[in-house]
């Protein structure tokens, strides 16, 4: 099996939302898996570049923080405080059937 990046029809752009991606949707709890993995695939698409450095610094936090920060139950860190961590408190990403 080959690495996105080996692959010859594939940017280094492409690779890059590839990992981005499987990274958001493959966290280690359900809920984060949703939150993030659902986050990243309703809004990446419009991201610049700084806002794509600050998903992939912020993803490397732990579950429960990045959770916590969403959800209102901890302070953001100045760090991620701003536009994007306001779009992802919204939730309006995450599809929950009724």
């Amino acid at each position: 099996m080959t690495s996105p990046e080996s692959t010859p029809d594939i940017t280094a752009d492409e690779a890059r939302l590839k990992r981005l991606r499987f990274r958001a949707w493959h966290r280690g709890t359900r809920e984060a898996d949703y939150m993030i993995g659902c986050f990243f695939d309703a809004k990446h698409a419009g991201w610049t570049e700084a806002e794509l450095v600050w998903f992939e610094t912020m993803i490397e936090e732990e579950d429960v923080d990045i959770l916590g920060w969403a959800l209102g139950s901890l302070s953001v860190p100045a760090e991620y405080a701003g536009p994007m961590m306001d779009a992802m408190k919204k939730l309006d990403y995450v599809d929950i059937p009724r």
